[in-house]
């Protein structure tokens, strides 16, 4: 069974950095929680890090400059990880081929800016899909659905293109608006038959960019040292349990229905939740304060 604790204060003092997810716990894709932001604040002045690991498909300048329209604070954390720079890497290394076909926003593009870091980089081309080598998917459009683009993933099926997914995470909450993610369209490319790559939590390659972020800020930290928050009980949960680091779930999230949370998580719903879901959080909270 899930500790439920009330405040973060409570374990911090247990652990010298946070994996700290975004979407549903320090924001809601429009603004600040004013309670995340003072308890990430009070974390890092007992000499914590706080590391954002977020799987949005934007590089981490990107996310910086949203985290300031939103109102995060700056002292709220050292540095990001997200599921997009992992992703960028992979595909400037080639790995689903120099022509690519792309799924995303207007706002997604710089997620094809050059990659400096890299040495030899290939150039990448957005092409039709029957043109492509493989496919990149950001992410979708505020009112599209996986479905609209299956003729599309049908003949990507056909032609044998594998599938980068930059945010695995299957919808989102925007604000009090749901909404599809890249992971949705990935999922049903699988359900198809094709094969879908994915770089965000819960899979390894997040974690190691996000262990990298943290080890350069200076001081190396010990994985029983780090604690996971999230509200993604298949992405941040799993990934945690993946990693075999401690986690805490923000139950006011995406769960928020099923575990009955207003301010704190009903007991009984929340075990009977977990137990459906068959991930177990070290701890949980009805929301990070």
């Amino acid at each position: 069974m899930s500790q439920i604790i009330t405040q973060l204060s409570e374990i911090s003092h247990q652990y010298d950095a946070l994996f700290v997810d975004l979407w549903g716990c320090v924001h809601n894709g429009v603004r600040a929680f004013e309670p995340a932001n003072q308890a990430l604040i009070a974390y890092r002045k007992t000499g914590g890090k706080v590391v954002l690991v977020t799987n949005s498909p934007r590089p981490r300048s990107g996310v910086e400059h949203q985290l300031r329209e939103f109102g995060v604070s700056d002292d709220a954390w050292d540095t990001i990880a997200t599921s997009g720079d992992s992703a960028r890497s992979a595909m400037f290394q080639g790995v689903v081929g120099q022509n690519v076909y792309f799924i995303g926003t207007e706002a997604e593009l710089p997620f094809f800016e050059p990659l400096k870091l890299l040495d030899n980089p290939i150039s990448i081309n957005r092409v039709p899909v029957d043109q492509a080598e493989g496919i990149v998917c950001t992410g979708l459009g505020p009112d599209e659905s996986p479905e609209d683009y299956k003729p599309q993933l049908m003949m990507a099926k056909q032609m044998g293109l594998k599938f980068l997914c930059a945010n695995p995470d299957i919808v989102v909450d925007r604000g009090h608006k749901r909404e599809w993610c890249a992971g949705a369209v990935a999922q049903m490319y699988s359900e198809m038959g094709g094969e879908s790559l994915y770089f965000g939590k819960p899979h390894p390659p997040i974690y190691d960019l996000a262990r990298r972020r943290l080890a350069a800020l200076g001081k190396p930290v010990a994985d029983d040292r780090i604690l996971a928050i999230g509200d993604g009980i298949h992405t941040d949960i799993q990934g945690a349990v993946g990693e075999d680091i401690d986690s805490l779930f923000i139950s006011g999230g995406l769960a928020a229905r099923e575990t009955q949370t207003t301010d704190q998580p009903d007991p009984a719903a929340l075990d009977e939740y977990l137990t459906k879901m068959q991930f177990h959080p070290t701890y949980s909270i009805g929301f990070l304060r």
